[in-house]
């Protein structure tokens, strides 16, 4: 089994990353904070999953694990996971945040059902070229982007469909 902790890439501006754990460790440093057992904690398991999730429920998460991690850590951690290019947050229109891990994951958007909440995940090559040549031609450098399409998923169309509503 490979540990996260090992494994090293070569990042797009052709610079090797060391990996999840030391990038956190070296954004840490940077601001004079340490890698606690708790920040190592939630981190571990953020990587370990896969789709969006908010705090509470990771909180919960962890408590199931017997990982002894407070509500304003986790927060606190959130926050320095975001800042470090790690986690992602999101507002998809429902009121509260949802995270993703983002290392070493594709650039990806976003479709939100507006009846059930569900989110679908999709990379298309044409709309990031259109975002760059758009970006181009206004001679703006973008940095990040993200996209969020609101609309209503094929399972709430067809329970609408049947009678059901939504």
């Amino acid at each position: 089994m490979v540990n996260a902790n090992d494994i090293s890439t070569v990042r797009e501006d052709g610079a090797k990353d060391e990996g999840p754990y030391a990038r956190f460790e070296g954004y840490l440093r940077q601001h004079n904070l340490r890698m606690t057992p708790e920040r190592r904690s939630v981190l571990e398991v953020i990587l370990s999953r896969q789709g969006h999730f908010d705090a509470e429920e990771l909180l919960q998460f962890l408590r199931r694990r017997h990982k002894r991690v407070s509500r304003a850590t986790l927060y606190r951690t959130l926050d320095h996971l975001r800042t470090a290019g790690l986690v992602k947050m999101h507002r998809f229109g429902r009121g509260h945040a949802l995270y993703e891990h983002i290392y070493g994951r594709r650039h990806h958007d976003h479709m939100v059902c507006d009846g059930c909440g569900m989110v679908i995940e999709f990379v298309n090559e044409e709309i990031e070229r259109l975002q760059e040549e758009v970006c181009g031609r206004h001679g703006f450098k973008s940095s990040n982007h993200v996209m969020q399409i609101f609309g209503v998923c094929a399972a709430c169309q067809e329970r609408a469909r049947e009678g059901g509503g939504n």
